[in-house]
This record gives structure tokens, sequence and C-alpha cells, in this order.
């Protein structure tokens, strides 16, 4: 691993950046070789002009769990994001992905691990 002082910005062309954040509108479908992923947070307005961003596919794939709190989340730690894209990576699938990344601290679970 590299480490810079320099902005992703000012290193890559920025139609080669997808930021990831949970508040994209952007479903993340498949993982590009020629892309650069920025693992990123919460964003406002101005980034999502400037560049591409996309969120994982956790409402496509997972649904809310019941439990005591009413507590759902998207919002994943970064080391999360990193765990899911690499499971992804490997695997192509984002149920095991999203099985390796999402906790169900969370709230959210996979359809078939749901308490009937």
């Amino acid at each position: 691993m590299d480490t810079t002082p320099e902005s992703y910005l000012d290193l890559f062309p920025l139609e080669a950046i997808v930021y990831l954040t949970p508040d994209s509108e952007n479903v993340l479908e498949d993982i590009d070789p020629d892309k650069v992923y920025v693992l990123g947070g919460l964003v406002d307005e101005s980034i999502h002009k400037a560049l591409q961003t996309a969120r994982l596919p956790i409402r496509e794939y997972m649904v809310k769990a019941p439990n005591s709190r009413n507590y759902h989340s998207e919002t994943l730690a970064i080391n999360q994001v990193f765990d899911v894209l690499s499971t992804y990576y490997e695997t192509r699938s984002w149920p095991a992905a999203l099985r390796a990344g999402v906790s169900s601290g969370k709230g959210y679970v996979l359809p078939d691990t749901t308490e009937q």
C-alpha cells in the first residue's frame, strides 16, 4: 500500500472515481477494475454533482430485521465496507459479501436468516 498527502482528486481522473456513500441514489452493482473506489462517508450535494457516487446494495439484498430498538442503518465503518468489497471481489456474490461485512447490529439480515 502506498500513502500520500495528495488528494485522490489530484491523483485520478474524475470519471474514474466512484465515491462510496450510503447517501447515494446509485446502487453499486459490480466492481469495475478501471474505476477507483473511495470508501467515503456522508456527503453533501456538491460531492454528488462533482463525482460518481454509489452505495452498497444493502436494501436490494437484505431485509430489515425486527429488533427492540427499531434500529436499521446502512452506514458502515470503513473496515466493514472493505470487507464487503473484498468478499464481493473474491466471490462475485453480494449475499456472501454482505454477510461478511454487515453485522446484525445494523438491523439488516439476509432474507434466509430472518426469524419465521
